[in-house]
């Protein structure tokens, strides 16, 4: 059973609103890990023994996007982050999903009404409308998605100049 343009929109906007939950919850994450000192020790030693200045945790959303890595942050076992990671990679899947439906919805319905002869202006108009909005949420997409890697860059920076000031100094 296909879905109307309108249940498509619906439930993008419910994926759409999942995936701003999941990121702010990645946030929230990264904010306890970095608001915990207990962790800044190990990220310390671990950015000392690998030469690495990153913690391998904040990658998980980085992955998620680009389509590779399951899951989870190897090393700082922050199941909170790892867990908020996934959750943003299945609805962003599942928004894109939808996204990508939605056309052939509506080229179904355009077939579908042209057969009965049933499609009247008003009708036009408000595919029009929804078009418009489909656009206007993968725009918001877009956007979003880039503040998202904004901000996660930054507690990425961040964590590394802490891993930096705990570091021992060497004389």
């Amino acid at each position: 059973m296909t879905m109307t343009t309108q249940e498509l929109a619906m439930e993008g906007e419910k994926h759409l609103e999942e995936t701003i939950e999941a990121a702010f919850q990645i946030i929230s994450a990264m904010n306890d890990e970095l608001c915990n000192p207990s962790l800044w020790s190990t990220s310390a030693t671990a950015s000392s023994t690998n030469g690495a200045a990153l913690i391998s945790a904040d990658e998980a959303p980085h992955q998620s996007e680009s389509g590779g890595g399951g899951g989870g942050g190897g090393g700082s076992g922050n199941s909170a982050l790892d867990e908020a990671s996934l959750r943003y990679k299945n609805s962003v899947t599942s928004l894109r999903a939808v996204l990508a439906a939605i056309p052939s919805s509506q080229k179904a319905a355009k077939v579908s009404e042209t057969e009965n002869g049933l499609e009247t202006p008003e009708e036009e108009e408000e595919i029009e409308n929804l078009e418009e909005q489909a656009l206007s949420l993968r725009k918001e997409i877009a956007e979003k998605n880039v503040h998202v890697k904004e901000l996660i860059d930054k507690f990425r920076q961040l964590i590394a100049d802490i891993s930096t000031w705990q570091s021992p100094c060497s004389v």
